[in-house]
């Protein structure tokens, strides 16, 4: 079993470094904030004082951090990748920058380590359950070292290419998100104003050409799909805010590779609105409401 170092054990790293802790590696924590790290310690994780302390020993070093400035902070700015043994595996499970993503394997790279970046997807409840879908970029080696340790904490690990391709393939991934779960609030927003129950346009477009993972898995309306958010008053699941966040994400990227996403920007505006109007702590499937009106 492997040496973990493990920052960031918040809302999506805890219960990650849980599993880990299940299958039976070691796992040595840090996070900022001491309800993460008392949750850390009661799921069986030994706690550091710093993420410099956290990586001391570690064989692999995991982290799961808000932005790509804050992985660079760890990584560059507090010494980690200078300090630490040449060969270490550094996983970043964060969503980040494409372009920050490349200047962390960059900079590994020329420390003598393994670098992979491994964004998931299937929010706290994914999290939590061990059912996450890791989107890795990398080498193949990185990839071999990563695949055995990231298969504890989910049910996919797929290799996406070379380095930043994890992140470019999770936030391809939330843009089409993102998109469909508009058109699908706005389906059943219509749907119900001509007299069609949600129930009802649910089993018709789940069987047709309407079938997609926002309303067959999640469907943002109360009643057809029971474990979705919508039937707990949109409690995360995976906020709104982390919503907008990827979005954009996905314009930057779009920019900085002179492509075109319309349909994204629009999501990213409706997105920008509903958190600006205080609802961007619940579930990014509550943007229904927005559609409706009764924001």
């Amino acid at each position: 079993m492997a040496r973990i170092g493990f920052i960031g054990v918040g809302n999506m790293g805890g219960p990650m470094a849980a599993n880990l802790i299940k299958a039976g590696h070691q796992v040595n924590a840090f996070d900022l904030a001491a309800a993460a790290t008392d949750a850390a310690a009661k799921a069986g994780a030994a706690i550091a004082p710093s993420a410099r302390d956290a990586a001391k020993g570690a064989e692999t070093i995991i982290t799961m951090l808000p932005a790509g400035k804050h992985v660079r902070g760890v990584l560059i700015d507090n010494g980690l990748l200078a300090e630490t043994p040449r060969g270490t595996l550094f996983i970043d499970c964060s969503t980040i920058d494409v372009e920050t993503a490349r200047a962390m394997h960059e900079a590994a790279t020329k420390a003598g380590h393994h670098m992979l970046d491994a964004p998931v997807s299937g929010g706290t409840a994914g999290a939590a359950a061990g059912t996450l879908t890791f989107m890795c970029g990398g080498t193949d080696v990185a990839f071999k070292r990563a695949e055995p340790i990231l298969a504890t904490m989910g049910k996919a690990v797929i290799h996406a290419g070379g380095a930043g391709n994890g992140q470019a393939a999770k936030i391809c991934n939330n843009l089409i998100l993102g998109i469909t779960m508009i058109g699908v609030s706005e389906a059943l927003t219509l749907g119900k104003k001509l007299g069609l129950e949600a129930a009802t346009l649910h089993a018709v477009s789940s069987k047709s050409s309407g079938s997609c993972w926002a309303l067959n898995e999640y469907c943002p309306a109360p009643g057809p799909v029971p474990k979705a958010p919508s039937n707990r008053d949109y409690q995360p699941g995976f906020t709104a805010a982390m919503m907008l966040k990827d979005l954009k994400l996905a314009l930057g990227a779009a920019q900085a590779s002179d492509s075109t996403v319309p349909l994204g920007a629009l999501a990213e505006s409706l997105y920008a609105l509903y958190c600006n109007a205080g609802h961007g702590a619940r579930d990014f499937s509550g943007i229904i409401k927005m559609i409706e009106g009764r924001a």
